[in-house]
């Protein structure tokens, strides 16, 4: 099968609900070490992209040339709430650039805080306030340093999509040709990779300065994520609990509908998986059980990602009306 049955719920003791997803877990050398369903199903990679999106800023020297800090290279690779750490940051990378809000391409939406009730919304929100600024202040900066046009920098034949094309195909292991091509919710070019090369890159990027290829990038901006996981994604999201209970072993990196990825540092292996329905609740709780049955977590990280696994249903008034649990085991690879 292409996907497997990963999360089910159940109410009263009867199954409501099954989330099928895949996933691929590798190694430096991109063998498989264990999967269940198509580990090397193409899925789109969405926001987990950003980190190999800013590998042409970073290669270039365009961002030591910008002077953009730890913090901002974290910014890069961020899917973040648009909380005003964010957005300080964002326009910040913009002045250092040269260019105003207006100039990014990624559109507004209302900030991803107020839809998590974290807070009302500001009178005035923008472009900054985006979730993909940081990567679109970055796509600006490498432009302006380059000599680039910037009105049409999101399109496929532009040179900085070509050098994010070359540098994916690099990292992934996969021919530019075979490449999936979409456009993604921030209207930035998205590519299909099989997840478990997605998780090479992943496996690679946690590697840091071990990468024969991209050593000194992959280690600025794995440094960066591990360091600022509030920037990357914001209060009471996945990948800052994630990499703060990875004590700075793990890279993570969710993205739209479905897919989240994790690096090992110390292991050199990584995890890619797709909930095939998108749901993030059974994203979280898969990926968690994925990590609990390849050993990576001792009962201290196990206790901490509790809430994540989400084990229990319940209403609105607080009661238990249901479960939720893990219906697979990983198939490992002799």
């Amino acid at each position: 099968m292409t996907f497997t049955p990963l999360i089910e719920l159940t109410r009263g003791g009867t199954t409501e609900c099954v989330h099928f997803g895949a996933v691929a877990v590798v190694n430096l050398q991109g063998q498989l070490l264990a999967s269940a369903g198509n580990p090397h199903w193409p899925t789109f990679s969405r926001s987990t992209l950003k980190a190999f999106q800013a590998l042409p800023l970073v290669q270039s020297g365009s961002a030591k040339a910008l002077g953009y800090s730890q913090r901002q290279l974290a910014m890069l690779c961020a899917s973040h709430n648009g909380e005003a750490m964010h957005v300080a940051e964002v326009s910040d990378m913009l002045d250092k650039a040269g260019v105003t809000y207006k100039q990014l391409q990624c559109g507004c939406h209302v900030p991803m805080f107020v839809e998590m009730g974290l807070g009302p919304a500001p009178q005035q929100f923008d472009e900054r306030h985006h979730n993909c600024s940081g990567k679109h202040a970055g796509f600006l900066g490498y432009c302006m340093q380059q000599g680039l046009s910037l009105d049409t920098h999101l399109a496929m034949d532009h040179p900085l999509q070509q050098a994010i094309r070359r540098d994916v195909a690099r990292v992934t292991g996969v021919a530019e040709a075979d490449f999936k091509v979409g456009v993604d919710g921030c209207s930035a070019p998205n590519y299909a990779l099989p997840l478990s090369a997605l998780a090479l890159g992943y496996a690679r990027l946690a590697s840091g300065a071990q990468d024969p290829e991209f050593g000194e990038s992959f280690s600025l901006l794995a440094d960066a994520m591990v360091a600022h996981p509030d920037l990357v994604s914001g209060t009471g999201r996945n990948d800052e609990a994630f990499m703060r209970v990875g004590a700075g072993d793990w890279v993570t990196k969710t993205g739209a509908d479905g897919v989240q990825v994790v690096g090992s540092r110390s292991r050199g292996q990584a995890l890619a998986l797709k909930i095939s329905d998108g749901n993030k609740t059974a994203q979280f709780a898969a990926t968690v059980e994925v990590l609990d049955q390849l050993g990576w977590l001792d009962d201290a990280q196990r206790t901490a990602l509790a809430p994540w696994r989400a084990a229990t249903l319940h209403n609105v008034k607080g009661t238990e009306v249901g479960a939720r649990r893990p219906v697979f085991q990983l198939e490992r690879v002799a």
